[in-house]
């Protein structure tokens, strides 16, 4: 009877163990999520005009998903210390609920991190950036972020400089291709903001412009971010079922 009774205290001590571990991993995953949600890379408004919200949307339900999973393992802790019966099933049928929407951010962030493609950026790019008349902030919005990017990464365009001038884009609209055959924010420059040397930049001359695309600054953070969302999501998943 005795050992039977060890059994039983090293199971529960097994199982608080276990809910203590999905506590923190909530924690964890809630502050994973609200990281991206925060948007550190000022990237948010390019992905909005693009109507992919997809990875987003994936990080909302991450930080639902982790602060529930925290709850329920005090709420398991709780119940596995007090034996109640009713407080176990409680906690079963909310973690099952919490289970499948995890499956659901982990899926949506891993089918749609690749959706953010060079043809959607450069579409946008050339519709939005500088457009003569605005029709709303989020054109706006999109003007700011690109010149940001272009200004903190030190690139231009998507594919690269090139892009102002193989396409027809609302900048080429209100600017001739011979005083701006690309931004200025393109262009090479000084601590004050100025170009280095305006005619090299017009010219294309190597060190006075950014000859490098833009696009692997904007996929590489949101790749990162949704593989974050999704894996980490998958191994509490794991880790919850295996508990």
């Amino acid at each position: 009877m005795a050992k039977s009774d060890d059994c039983i205290q090293i199971l529960r001590g097994l199982l608080v163990f276990g809910n203590v571990v999905i506590g923190m991993c909530g924690i964890a995953l809630t502050a994973e999520c609200i990281y991206f949600v925060s948007n550190p890379h000022d990237l948010h408004p390019l992905l909005k005009d693009t109507e992919n919200n997809n990875i987003s949307a994936a990080a909302w339900i991450g930080i639902f998903v982790g602060l529930a999973l925290f709850f329920l393992s005090i709420l398991g802790i709780i119940g596995v210390i007090k034996a109640s019966r009713t407080l176990l099933i409680v906690y079963i049928i909310l973690m099952l609920i919490t289970f499948a929407f995890e499956m659901a951010s982990c899926i949506t962030a891993a089918t749609h991190r690749d959706s953010v493609t060079k043809n959607v950026l450069l579409k946008q790019m050339l519709e939005r950036y500088e457009k003569s008349e605005a029709a709303n902030d989020s054109e706006n919005e999109v003007t700011k972020t690109w010149d940001e990017l272009m200004l903190q990464k030190q690139c231009c365009g998507v594919k690269g400089p090139s892009d102002w001038q193989d396409y027809t884009s609302a900048f080429r609209l209100t600017h001739n291709d011979a005083d701006y055959p690309w931004p200025r924010k393109c262009c090479v420059l000084d601590a004050q903001g100025l170009p280095v040397n305006l005619d090299g930049c017009k010219l294309g001359v190597p060190g006075y412009y950014n000859s490098n695309g833009c696009y692997d600054a904007i996929s590489g953070p949101v790749n990162t971010q949704a593989w974050g969302v999704a894996w980490f999501g998958f191994a509490i998943l794991c880790w919850t079922v295996s508990t």
